[in-house]
């Protein structure tokens, strides 16, 4: 028959799966080798009857042998199980079984291997009803284990077997129930033989189950809860479905010359009514709750549970993170929507976000709220629901007269921080999915609102961080202002100074007029960029040469005075031109002040590799140790100038290169002066190969 050959095939397959799972899973456990054993039999058996359908390969002693040896490998797992157990009783007992069972096998090989050889005459007192008894027989000695095994296990412990007994069980009632047909009517019928292969291969998740709740056994599987859920349900859809064919068949059968019609109306509706139940959450909720009380452990699946609300999190599809958390939260209970409200600097809990529509009104709960109380004293969660039905549980707390008027309030969720304290409130409407309520609901509740607490937390940090980013690089630009203020102040000091003196030489007033002139420029930059309160100016290209010219005119009044002589040098960069001459007119005011009067300062420029343009500023003055350009050249606010300085001129002149894709670089030594080496990217599409080479001037 096709249809049997399809069925054991289904078997086969399904055990096989099964058996490779088993086998990767294992750690060494006898237990274990045993059930790995009993699955791979049970391959071995479902495979051979599947090509013996098909092909006629195998002896019929062959396919009777498997049929004993695979319930007998079951039996061997059935008494190693049994013997694990601590009672003497039990063990002696099982060991009885045991050896009936093996006693049974025995004899069935004897008389499937002896029975064709046998003269005319046994043959017919040797009648195959015997073959029959002793494989009904191996079924009766395996229902026994099973009980057995059922009946040590102690009730707390129920959980970890009972899929295994039921599956097993089932499949030895049913072939219990193929032997006992078979020897009242003395033969086996067809159709119970081939639908014991598709059978067979719906005990596999139970199986595959039982050995993932019993780690003792060595065999570390996992059985994601989602598979089986989509398989429960669409094994219901198809046993529904092979009910409502057959009901349409008698419909058909028996209604006479409406027959045709009524069937085909009945299957449909049949189709409709499966629809609706497919697309009913509130009946897949039931159906999830079903599996999870009464096939697993735990009511939730804490590995896609977490992975769920972390993903709800950290999406990044611009919704806010109140809302997430909301959603996270709600995700646990099936909950539509829900409302939050944070501790403000009062206290108080104000409103910060909803989601879904709840339609809950409430801009702010007052810290001093019994509630709120009690959710700090108890830890806990409340369910407006439950309160009404068992207020007592409550200790006395009364229903809110601020949650009177909504309905679909039902669960009232503390955020902790992680200091401690509740830091907001989180109110979700009810679920019509979800009906599961006890400690272990509340306490994924309170885990996760720990979690999207933190969540919450640090999204405020992350805002008071920028916020101080915001005022750290505005205090920054103050400082940076305030050192080019104090040096254009002693410029003007400097005029004020010899003014007396040289206010009737023209020569001084057109260079005072023109220091001054300097220093209003100078301040209408620093005020443009206060005003925007950013350090980044406006970007342009120029000539470096131009402003190498500009920073020495600039440090002219002070000895000893710095000389550039102006060459054909096409050095074009692309940078903005007030802050790159005041950092490499703060190198040039340094290397002056560590020189005497009697010492020389020399500023060279030159092109490297048609790439980069190096400004080298070079004294034989007092030099630094390379300690101390390691540790506090660079470093912003320590000077060496005492009151006079501030210690962010090398600072910023070193940032502001770094900022254009350069470096600052030095180099120097105690008593021998400083090299200070500006390097700066030449703007490509301005840039004219030149094979000048370094030009040094020095003074």
């Amino acid at each position: 028959m096709i249809l049997t050959y399809y069925s054991y095939l289904a078997g086969f397959f399904s055990f096989l799966v099964l058996t490779l799972l088993l086998l990767v899973s294992w750690r060494g456990q006898l237990v274990g080798r045993w059930l790995i054993a009993a699955c791979g039999m049970m391959t071995l058996w479902a495979g051979t009857i599947a090509l013996q359908e098909h092909y006629g390969y195998f002896s019929v002693q062959t396919i009777w042998t498997l049929e004993a040896l695979h319930n007998y490998l079951w039996l061997i797992f059935f008494w190693k199980l049994l013997s694990q157990f601590k009672s003497t009783e039990s063990q002696s007992s099982s060991l009885f079984i045991y050896r009936w069972g093996q006693t049974i096998l025995l004899c069935l090989i004897i008389y499937i291997w002896c029975f064709p050889y046998l003269p005319i005459g046994f043959k017919i007192s040797v009648q195959p009803a015997y073959q029959l008894l002793g494989h009904a027989g191996l079924v009766i000695v395996g229902l026994v284990l099973i009980e057995q095994i059922y009946r040590n296990t102690r009730t707390n412990e129920r959980w970890r077997i009972k899929l295994l007994c039921f599956a097993l069980g089932t499949l030895f009632v049913y072939e219990f129930y193929l032997y006992s047909e078979a020897i009242l009517f003395n033969r086996i019928k067809e159709n119970l033989w081939a639908v014991r292969g598709v059978m067979v291969a719906m005990m596999t998740p139970f199986i595959a189950m039982t050995a993932g709740r019993n780690p003792d056994w060595s065999l570390d599987i996992f059985i994601s809860r989602q598979v089986v859920f989509h398989s429960t349900a669409l094994l219901g859809a198809a046993c529904y479905l092979l009910l409502m064919a057959t009901a349409g068949y008698f419909i058909r059968y028996y209604g006479g010359e409406w027959g045709t019609i009524l069937q085909i109306m009945f299957l449909v509706g049949a189709f409709v009514v499966l629809g609706l139940v497919l697309f009913s959450g509130q009946i897949k909720a039931k159906l999830r709750i079903f599996l999870n009380s009464h096939f697993y452990r735990h009511a939730f699946d804490y590995r896609q549970e977490w992975q769920r609300v972390i993903s709800t999190l950290s999406e990044s599809n611009g919704s806010p993170m109140e809302e997430r958390v909301i959603r996270g939260l709600g995700q646990v209970v099936e909950s539509p929507g829900g409302v939050l409200w944070m501790r403000d600097h009062a206290g108080n809990f104000t409103w910060r976000a909803d989601y879904g529509c709840p339609r809950i009104n409430i801009p702010q709960i007052d810290r001093d709220d019994p509630i709120i109380a009690y959710l700090e004293r108890k830890d806990t969660v409340v369910n407006f629901k439950e309160m009404l039905v068992i207020p007592e549980a409550y200790e006395g707390l009364g229903k809110p007269l601020w949650i009177e008027p909504y309905d679909q309030a039902w669960l009232l969720v503390p955020l902790w921080k992680t200091a401690g304290g509740i830091d907001g409130l989180v109110l979700l409407t009810e679920s019509k999915q979800f009906t599961l309520w006890n400690l272990e609901v509340v306490e994924m509740l309170k885990t996760t609102s720990r979690f999207v607490a933190s969540y919450l937390e640090l999204e405020a940090a992350a805002r008071a961080l920028a916020e101080a980013r915001q005022f750290e690089g505005f205090n920054r630009l103050s400082a940076f202002v305030i050192h080019d203020l104090k040096n254009l102040i002693a410029q003007l000091s400097l005029v004020v100074r010899n003014a007396s003196k040289y206010h009737d030489n023209p020569e001084f007033m057109k260079d005072a007029i023109k220091t001054v002139d300097h220093a209003v420029g100078k301040m209408s930059a620093l005020m443009s960029q206060l005003r925007n309160s950013t350090s980044v100016a406006a970007v342009e290209e120029f000539d470096l040469g131009e402003v190498l010219s500009e920073a020495v005119e600039a440090r002219k009044r002070q000895v000893p005075i710095p000389i550039y002589d102006k060459v054909n040098i096409p050095a074009v960069v692309r940078a903005n031109r007030q802050r790159l001459a005041s950092a490499i007119e703060h190198i040039v005011h340094n290397a002056q002040d560590a020189t005497g009067k009697q010492g020389w300062v020399a500023v060279r420029l030159s092109l490297v590799d048609d790439a980069w343009a190096w400004v080298e500023i070079e004294d034989n003055g007092c030099g630094m140790s390379e300690e101390f350009i390691a540790n506090h050249l660079f470093k912003p606010f320590e000077t060496t100038k005492g009151l006079t300085g501030m210690g962010i001129g090398a600072y910023e002149s070193r940032e502001y290169a770094r900022g254009l894709g350069g470096e600052l670089c030095v180099t120097s030594a105690l008593n021998q002066g400083s090299l200070f080496i500006f390097k700066i990217p030449l703007a490509k599409q301005k840039f004219i190969a030149s094979s000048l080479t370094k030009l040094e001037i020095i003074v």
